[in-house]
């Protein structure tokens, strides 16, 4: 079966090998993350240098036609538009779970599914108490340090655990998995206003064309593009955030498919075409837009990282996610039948759990649904985001860099003696 966009006009044959190289390079999560974190940085230096205006400019640029109420700035084409790419690739991971993956088997996923749900609930907790005393406004943000960036978290796991149990990336995974379908449910629910029945109804229709053209095996572009644009305009239209229907677009893909006696990956060929798009343009130009916060200087940074809004959400990721992951894990293993794979240690799971603090892309996105897009409180939140999150990867790289040395120490010590000497080769310099 050919993939989606297979209909596509055809490249020449040096075109295509290059934008094939591009697209595996971009599959990568390492690079995935690098280009969220340079794109981020890149709006930090920007929206703090002398020409900050012109960022900002950029940034509030509107284009759209009006008569279908989508004449938005570019800030907000990249927050409801493009990111609902990078959701719809949640949707179809979340789809291969349930249904093949570890979520399959609730006994097996209890743990991570547990551990997800501690690591929403301790950082919300604990925002809720710094600013008990901001009143509402202020407690309207209790959800943005509660989500983890599942593709930074994993490349940074990528970068340094070279040696790390298998068991322990798989880990990390079910619990961004399950992490992702919590945030996605607090969106829908709590960051809706003006819920329009009619819309919401109406989207129905092109979103189970959609389900029914993929269960049919259709892969033109031209028909499965427009259902999922109409859909995503119906549900933008509803009051619900536009980024669900990306979510609702990827659980409608089919995992697999028997076709003349032969079982076709469908879900793993969608996600394999359209995550180079998430992660190499829509993750990123979000990233640049939402990152983009005009601290003044060293005393501004002071002033905005002491506000109480700011120490909520950088105690939610870097202490709350901890305490909720690595908590929650301890106290199953305690008091339940359910235990840690044989490969896997407690500092193992300690530096997992240092690595749920890296917020970014969703916490980023909740942020500005709390507060408001460009206020106050909402800048402070997305400074404290990206201090947060950058400070729970550095600490979680510490631990893992020291746990994955001495998994090495031991692959090393256990490697086959192929000489037949009887001493490991990796001592005779080989």
């Amino acid at each position: 079966m050919p993939g989606i966009f297979s209909s596509l006009p055809l490249l020449s044959r040096g075109s295509w090998e290059e934008s094939r190289r591009v697209s595996d390079i971009l599959r990568k999560e390492t690079v995935g993350g690098a280009l969220l974190l340079l794109a981020a940085l890149a709006a930090l230096i920007w929206a703090n240098s002398p020409w900050s205006d012109s960022y900002h400019a950029l940034r509030d640029t509107t284009f759209g036609p009006e008569s279908l109420h989508l004449h938005l700035s570019l800030g907000t084409w990249a927050a409801d538009g493009l990111l609902a790419i990078f959701f719809f690739i949640v949707g179809v991971e979340l789809k291969r779970e349930f249904v093949e993956g570890d979520l399959r088997d609730l006994r097996r996923a209890a743990m991570p599914i547990v551990a997800a749900v501690g690591g929403m609930t301790a950082p919300a907790l604990i925002f809720v108490a710094i600013n008990l005393q901001g009143g509402a406004a202020a407690l309207n943000g209790w959800a943005v340090p509660t989500a983890t960036d599942i593709a930074f978290a994993v490349a940074v796991l990528a970068v340094i655990g070279s040696h790390l149990p298998t068991a322990l990336r798989t880990f990390l995974l079910t619990l961004a998995v399950v992490d992702d379908l919590l945030a996605v449910t607090v969106i829908a629910v709590f960051y809706t206003d003006d819920l329009n029945l009619l819309y919401l109804g109406a989207a129905l229709i092109p979103l189970a064309a959609f389900g029914f053209a993929m269960q049919r095996g259709v892969t033109a572009w031209w028909i499965l593009v427009p259902l999922g644009i109409i859909t995503w305009w119906l549900v933008h239209q509803s009051g619900v955030h536009a980024t669900i229907a990306g979510v609702l677009l990827g659980f409608l893909v089919p995992v697999s498919r028997h076709v003349k006696g032969k079982k076709i990956a469908v879900a793993e060929r969608v996600e394999h075409r359209i995550r180079p798009l998430s992660a190499g343009i829509a993750v990123p130009i979000f990233a640049f837009f939402a990152a983009g916060v005009t601290v003044g200087g060293l005393s501004g940074l002071t002033s905005t990282l002491t506000d109480p809004v700011s120490v909520g959400v950088t105690t939610g990721l870097v202490v709350g996610k901890v305490v909720g992951i690595f908590g929650t894990t301890f106290v199953m293993a305690k008091f339940t039948r359910a235990r840690l794979d044989d490969d896997v240690r407690w500092i193992d799971v300690f530096g997992v759990s240092l690595l749920g603090g890296i917020g970014f892309t969703v916490s980023l996105l909740i942020g500005d649904l709390a507060f408001g897009a460009g206020s106050l409180e909402a800048d402070h939140a997305k400074v404290a985001v990206l201090f947060g999150s950058v400070l729970s990867a550095v600490l979680a790289s510490i631990v893992l860099t020291i746990r994955n040395r001495a998994y090495r120490r031991v692959a090393e010590r256990d490697r086959v003696d192929d000489d037949g000497d009887g001493i490991p080769d990796v001592y005779q310099g080989r």
